[in-house]
């Protein structure tokens, strides 16, 4: 009875112990793998490209002066007729043209006893909407003409001509991968410079897309940039 109860105690031993190095053999096989999977490095890719804008938006700010309302108001229109005119001669006939509310002042306030030449002055803002970038760029070279026309332009920093580029959506997934491209061969360089491979990709994160104008002399042409951030593994 003793005996068997001894072999029983052996036999425990032996798969306690048995029990223990297979643990030991999962650790240290774990830690190993932890080990591996801290092994990255991080980098940043580049992606770069020229645009040309394929939305302009021009507006035209002119004034008009007249002592009553309605004199005023006609006078406005004239204007906006002959502004309407000269752009169909631009070949801007079919573009979208919006008009805002104009800002009417009335001189005599501002004057007191005084009598202005003309009691009332508005400016009014007429905006060009167009995806025909060539045709706008060239109505503005010679928007000159509208004075010989009877136009009082008025240069309104508020209102300024602005090019943009919509399509970017369909041109982000080529510049991620472009970008992310880019990464992965500051990352090859360094994994050769370490000894080491590029494994797979850890983590990666998409940067910011910025849209600006290339320079300030040809805003009709965009630059557009986006860096992206990857983390790639490094295996031996």
């Amino acid at each position: 009875m003793e005996q068997k109860h001894t072999f029983h105690t052996i036999l425990a031993g032996v798969v306690l112990a048995l029990g223990i190095i297979a643990g030991c053999w999962v650790l240290g096989s774990a830690l190993v793998d932890f080990k591996a999977m801290d092994r990255y490095v991080t980098v940043k890719g580049l992606a770069e490209r020229e645009v040309a804008a394929d939305l302009a938006m021009w507006p035209i700010s002119y004034s008009a002066g007249a002592n009553t309302l309605p004199e005023l108001d006609a006078e406005l229109d004239r204007s906006r007729s002959a502004i309407m005119i000269f752009l169909k001669e631009q070949g801007l006939g079919d573009a979208e043209v919006m008009t805002a509310a104009p800002r009417i002042q009335d001189n005599q306030s501002m004057m007191g006893d005084r009598q202005p030449a003309q009691r009332y002055r508005a400016e009014a803002v007429l905006t060009v909407r167009t995806k025909d970038i060539t045709t706008v760029k060239k109505g503005m070279s010679v928007a000159g003409e509208l004075v010989s026309r009877g136009v009082m332009l008025v240069q309104n920093y508020e209102f300024r001509p602005t090019f943009t580029y919509t399509g970017l959506n369909s041109i982000k997934p080529d510049m991620i991968a472009e970008a992310t491209q880019d990464a992965r061969k500051a990352a090859k360089q360094f994994a050769e410079d370490s000894g080491s491979h590029v494994g797979t990709i850890r983590r990666a994160t998409q940067g910011y897309f910025s849209l600006q104008d290339r320079d300030r002399y040809t805003p009709e042409i965009k630059r557009i940039r986006v860096v992206t951030t990857v983390d790639y593994f490094l295996e031996d």
